[in-house]
């Protein structure tokens, strides 16, 4: 009997590879190992394409990062904001605490300056808001820029120290120090004595908003007092 030959594949260009296919790839690789060990190779390794075709689509890894948080700033849905130029700036700078909250990883990444020229027109509209906010409330363009740096300094930090505290287990800080405060010199360190555990207890509480609503008062009357 004849031996029928197997079909041959068609020569030609190997299967595509989408943009929305890499992305997702990358958000489970973070998922699993964290931002940190993401690399263009073992992103290449997990869709099962050579490296070099990655590099059709992202440029290097601080490419594809941006790429990830622009598509998910993007799905961010930003609230209606208020008219009164003081609540706007805070419902703004919440929007951006909240999304990046969900995202930690994403506030790491945009711990350096200048990462605003990387961002997509949707994560900017809230940018544009702060800033907006800041000028209607009789600030000038530089101070509002001072007024959205020391906004995000706050938010990034109080976002990375909760993210950091909770992949450690909490910060037990009775662990370290005893009954937290408990043990030390009462002599020199009067009023940190005094809290002893209370400490542990009121260092976690969820104070953001209003820390940051004190924040904003003190920023834009200082911006409009420079200007009287």
């Amino acid at each position: 009997m004849p031996q029928v030959n197997a079909p041959r594949l068609k020569a030609g260009r190997p299967p595509t590879t989408s943009r929305a296919q890499i992305l997702a790839a990358a958000r489970g690789l973070i998922d699993r190992n964290g931002w940190e060990r993401l690399t263009i190779r073992k992103l290449a390794a997990e869709i099962g394409v050579g490296a070099t075709t990655l590099y059709h689509h992202v440029q290097d890894k601080e490419d594809l990062l941006f790429l990830l948080i622009n598509e998910y700033g993007e799905q961010v849905s930003h609230p209606g904001l208020p008219e009164e130029p003081q609540e706007r700036v805070i419902a703004a700078a919440a929007t951006i605490h909240d999304a990046l909250a969900a995202w930690p990883w994403a506030a790491e990444v945009l711990t350096t300056d200048g990462f605003i020229a990387r961002l997509g027109d949707s994560p900017l509209g809230l940018v544009e808001a702060v800033v907006a906010g800041a000028i209607d409330y009789g600030c000038t363009p530089d101070h509002a820029v001072y007024v959205f740096r020391s906004i995000w300094y706050y938010t990034v930090g109080e976002i990375l120290v909760r993210s950091h505290t909770a992949r450690r287990g909490g910060g037990d800080g009775g662990n370290h120090r005893g009954a937290f405060f408990g043990n030390i010199d009462a002599e020199k360190l009067p009023h940190l004595a005094a809290l002893g555990d209370r400490w542990a207890v009121l260092a976690p509480r969820d104070t953001y908003v209003d820390g940051l609503r004190a924040l904003v008062d003190g920023l834009l009357a200082q911006g409009v007092q420079a200007e009287s």
